[in-house]
């Protein structure tokens, strides 16, 4: 297939490269023009100078960029997407960003005779670089079919969950959650150094019930080291925690223990911690 990708970031750099190797034709589109240039050294494929050049004869557009605003532009501005595709082309929006602009962008897509769907990821950097993403997906299901199997190449489960804005709802839950598990092992794991408990020992013993969770896995050494240079920064979950407790004053849920967490990062953000990855919840405890 022709394939466009939009946004070559910490995310969309190593899954479009994932789609070149999948024997796919992929042009790619970068803000910054040395990021494409780079990518077109290790990866077969091509670099357009703006978005709609890439789209002008794809199969099917992947976008992942940084918030509601970005995806509007590279969207509907001035060399956008949407004006540029193909009649019977899908556009896939990766960003994570607003149910609304997920519901804009499939309105306007339908009018074209575009196929639109929103599919923020989870996995993070470490996920897209094995190919190995979760993807929850909203749209229209004949779009879904058509392009699940190209998404195949970089995750490891891919799940419509309904219309146009339930991908982007379904990663709201998941970063609602993520908060609550993050802040929980922060403040089990300094209650323990209190305690005077050996850490590995601990972690031994109660990530094999049910306290267990991927974040006690993979972060508990770390965290305990003071190690927060990896994973996904505090800015980047605030923009993500920010569009739920928005979307929450709407349907009327009750997000206290996320309010709560959202203020944490917030004094982590100043004293200097907004690249830090999201375990550093627990620089506040120790």
């Amino acid at each position: 297939m022709r394939i466009a990708f939009v946004g070559l970031g910490v995310m969309g750099y190593p899954m479009a490269g994932f789609l070149a190797g999948g024997e796919h034709e992929v042009v790619v589109y970068n803000r910054t023009t040395a990021t494409a240039e780079k990518w077109c050294g290790e990866y077969p494929g091509e670099s357009a100078t703006t978005p709609a050049e890439a789209a002008s004869s794809a199969d099917i557009v992947f976008t992942c960029v940084g918030n509601d605003d970005d995806v509007r532009q590279v969207m509907l501005g001035d060399d956008g997407i949407v004006g540029a595709c193909p009649d019977g082309a899908i556009v896939v929006d990766h960003t994570t960003a607003s149910a609304d602009v997920a519901r804009e962008l499939h309105a306007l897509c339908q009018e074209r005779g575009i196929g639109f769907l929103d599919a923020p990821l989870s996995g993070g950097q470490a996920g897209a670089e094995s190919g190995q993403l979760t993807i929850m997906v909203g749209g229209d299901e004949d779009v879904f079919d058509r392009a699940s199997p190209v998404m195949d190449n970089y995750a490891k489960a891919i799940t419509l969950i309904g219309p146009a804005g339930s991908g982007q709802l379904a990663k709201m839950v998941n970063q609602i959650c993520i908060a609550g598990v993050v802040q929980g092992l922060a403040e089990g794991l300094s209650f323990a150094q209190r305690a005077n408990l050996d850490p590995e020992l601990l972690i031994q013993a109660i990530s094999k019930g049910a306290a267990q969770s991927w974040q006690m896995e993979n972060r508990w050494e770390t965290m305990l080291k003071g190690e927060f240079e990896f994973g996904f920064a505090v800015d980047w979950m605030r923009k993500d925690l920010g569009i739920a407790l928005q979307e929450a004053e709407r349907n009327g849920a009750t997000l206290e223990m996320t309010q709560l967490v959202d203020k944490f990062y917030a004094e982590l953000q100043e004293t200097g911690g907004s690249r830090w990855d999201t375990s550093s919840l627990i620089a506040r405890l120790l």
